[in-house]
């Protein structure tokens, strides 16, 4: 049986520079594509990210990705199990200390973890990733760099795609994925239109509200990756802001008090921030990236929008994902011909109960399918409801782990490409 998993974001950016061009094009791919690859761009920034998300995206509607696809993905890991950014010569062994990444490990476990049939190298790649957990419980982008939400939070959607607990995932240190997010939200300290929002990572100074890592936080505090069961249910009520020493609404902390106190209390207080945040602005995030012009963050309000459907708060979500479906936002021209902006809205809109092949008058899934190789099977017409008979065909070849990794259940958001990559990896305080 195939397990659903559900932001983040992250960017690998100028620490690959030394990634070399892409592949060789190949028969199964439109012209300019690397054999199995999503999108004609060079990957060497974000292809293993865009390729998972990609597959993802397919999965979550319905779509057979390609085998070629997963084979493209699959090959893309290193012999302990990490991924790069972007292999051009697999061939070569990779460098563990310089060029494997906590965001395209977690990522591309997610996915393949989706698809099915690669348990080795899923199994493979949680083991990395438990290898390389900081003692303060989170993931940096690198191994043994400073714990940050986006990493951390991607970590966290990985081990809940393949049925384990991120609350029993316990470091050296004996603190928990969700020690080190609760230890980067902003508390009663803070200002009052920052409190709920996460920093980016604390490594340097005092740290700043970042949307982007607020975002991703909300969804992993929740225990949830990039795809999730609860599609379009609703609470009925909005998400509850972070409660302090003489505020308003349900028990105040006592003086003293600074943070969330629980991971669920601790998404609420994010999801809050990030609905109050985009009441202010049209119901949409806008672009923290350094030196960028007041526009609107496409890829950001879309992990939003996941985020909020995560917690059960489609009616919240529904505000910024009708700003994304509308003619004026210019989400759609920004995702053409992207797999990863197109897979991000194809997710917002799964998510939150949408159609993502009617996304404001786009059929975002016939986009994606034609960014890559043709799908093994797509069905025009509806959406996995986590029950569809393809996932009840998908076997495991890689032997031995098969049975564990694709019978648990589980419950399961940065722009992708190397414009969505930089402008969310950028969102850290400087």
């Amino acid at each position: 049986m195939n397990i659903r998993r559900s932001v983040a974001a992250l960017s690998l950016c100028a620490a690959l520079g030394a990634a070399a061009a892409p592949a060789a094009v190949a028969d199964d791919s439109p012209a300019g594509r690397s054999k199995g690859l999503y999108g004609a761009k060079d990957p060497k920034f974000d292809g293993v990210w865009r390729q998972s998300l990609a597959l993802l995206a397919q999965d979550a509607v319905g779509v057979t990705p390609a085998k070629s696809a997963i084979d493209w993905l699959a090959g893309q890991g290193c012999a302990d199990g990490g991924f790069a950014a972007y292999r051009a010569d697999t061939s070569k062994a990779c460098d563990p200390k310089k060029g494997e990444f906590t965001d395209a490990t977690a990522a591309a476990i997610q996915a393949l973890a989706a698809v099915g049939g690669r348990a080795d190298t899923v199994e493979k790649g949680v083991g990395w990733l438990k290898r390389h957990q900081n003692d303060d419980g989170g993931w940096g982008m690198n191994p043994g760099g400073p714990s940050d939400a986006n990493s951390t939070s991607v970590a966290i959607g990985a081990f809940a795609a393949t049925g384990q607990d991120p609350a029993k995932l316990n470091s050296k240190g004996g603190k928990s994925p969700y020690d080190a997010l609760l230890g980067l939200q902003l508390g009663c300290s803070a200002k009052a239109e920052e409190r709920g929002a996460f920093a980016y990572t604390a490594d340097k100074g005092k740290p700043v509200a970042n949307e982007l890592a607020t975002a991703s936080a909300a969804l992993a505090t929740q225990g949830k990756g990039f795809v999730f069961e609860t599609v379009g249910k609703d609470r009925g009520v909005a998400p509850e802001p972070l409660r302090c020493a003489g505020g308003k609404g349900g028990a105040d902390k006592a003086d003293g008090a600074d943070g969330a106190g629980t991971p669920k209390d601790a998404a609420e207080a994010a999801l809050a921030h990030l609905s109050r945040v985009m009441s202010d602005t049209d119901m949409h995030l806008k672009s923290a990236m350094p030196g960028a012009k007041d526009q609107p963050d496409f890829g950001g309000t879309a992990d939003a929008v996941v985020a909020l459907a995560a917690g059960e708060h489609s009616a919240t979500a529904g505000k910024p994902l009708q700003w994304l479906q509308g003619k004026d936002s210019g989400a759609a021209a920004w995702a053409k011909g992207d797999p990863g902006a197109l897979a991000k809205l194809i997710l917002a809109a799964h998510a939150a109960g949408a159609n993502p092949r009617d996304f404001g008058g786009t059929d975002l899934v016939q986009q994606l399918n034609a960014t890559g190789p043709k799908p093994e099977a797509a069905d025009p017409g509806a959406e996995s409801d986590g029950k569809n008979e393809k996932s009840e065909k998908k076997s495991d070849d890689d032997g031995g782990v098969g049975g564990v990794w694709w019978t648990v259940g589980v419950c399961a958001v940065a722009g992708v490409g190397i414009g969505f990559l930089l402008s969310g990896r950028k969102r850290r305080q400087l």
